[in-house]
């Protein structure tokens, strides 16, 4: 499969800005089925591009603009290839009770602690506990599965219910949120069952049916002992596969948001995102067109 995505923001400004710090985290990762094989990123300010690595080992870029100005356009387009793999032909390699004995280990409990930690966006309130636990007599993908058709046929997606900032108290009181939203429910109930769980923000092709943010999205990948990171996008009830375009992985979004930084003004502000992912197929079909 090969893709194009191309990322387009815009900021304005009431007041004039006097500098900025920006840093950008939207570059598709290169791992074993995902090669990255052009990236291209400018600013209408033509303020000089940094690249950087962050905490994580994901790209970034950053830019610092010293001059005033009230508006200034961010652009960006990658193309890249996956490779289409089937995650049923690796899951499970080792039995179900070998699977659950090795998550109760202090050496796989220390390799994986960063990923099996509580963290404000991804803890469930006591009073707000809900109903879903594992069935032991399954095994570990099988009720991952599970957990991710429960958020999907449980939750609805609605947006402008939460915010980025929003802890899970929102989601399961109003029962709606969007994918990050349901990212960190997923997560939250996958480490409570002692499953090494982490946050993945990227691009999604969009397919008939699908759900998710007109901008970025996000899903998680869970650690399946004998398989290895296995993908989950509950706001779809998908394995994710060649139709997610991973950026980057946290222990929630504030590991991984798309763009943060500092601007210095005053006044109101509007920033608009547009983003289109399209294979390679699609741009072939709009050129003959």
């Amino acid at each position: 499969m090969e893709y194009i995505i191309k990322y387009k923001a815009q900021n304005t400004y009431e007041a004039s800005a006097n500098g900025a710090l920006w840093q950008f985290l939207i570059t598709p990762e290169d791992n074993d089925n995902q090669t990255l094989e052009y990236a291209d990123f400018r600013n209408s300010l033509q303020v000089i591009v940094e690249n950087s690595i962050n905490g994580f080992g994901f790209k970034t870029y950053r830019i610092q603009p010293k001059q005033v100005f009230k508006e200034i356009e961010f652009e960006a387009e990658f193309k890249l290839s996956k490779e289409v793999v089937n995650p049923f032909e690796t899951i499970p390699s080792t039995s179900d009770e070998d699977a659950y004995q090795l998550l109760e280990t202090l050496e796989f409990k220390v390799e994986h602690e960063q990923f099996l930690r509580k963290t404000p966006l991804t803890s469930i309130p006591a009073e707000l506990k809900n109903n879903f636990s594992f069935d032991l007599s399954l095994g570990i993908f099988e009720n991952l599965q599970k957990l991710n058709a429960w958020i999907y046929n449980n939750f609805k997606f609605k947006a402008d219910v939460t915010d980025v900032d929003s802890d899970l108290t929102a989601v399961l009181q109003n029962m709606k949120g969007v994918c990050q939203d349901f990212t960190h429910l997923f997560c939250a109930l996958a480490r409570e069952n002692k499953i090494p769980t982490r946050y993945v923000s990227g691009y999604l092709h969009q397919g008939q049916g699908y759900e998710g943010d007109s901008q970025m999205h996000a899903w998680a990948e869970s650690f399946i002992p004998g398989t290895g990171w296995v993908g989950f996008d509950p706001t779809n009830n998908l394995i994710a596969v060649e139709n997610h375009i991973k950026v980057a992985h946290g222990k929630d979004y504030s590991d991984c948001p798309p763009i943060k930084g500092l601007v210095y003004t005053t006044g109101d502000n509007e920033t608009t995102y547009t983003v289109e992912v399209s294979s390679e197929q699609q741009q072939q079909q709009q050129q003959q067109q």
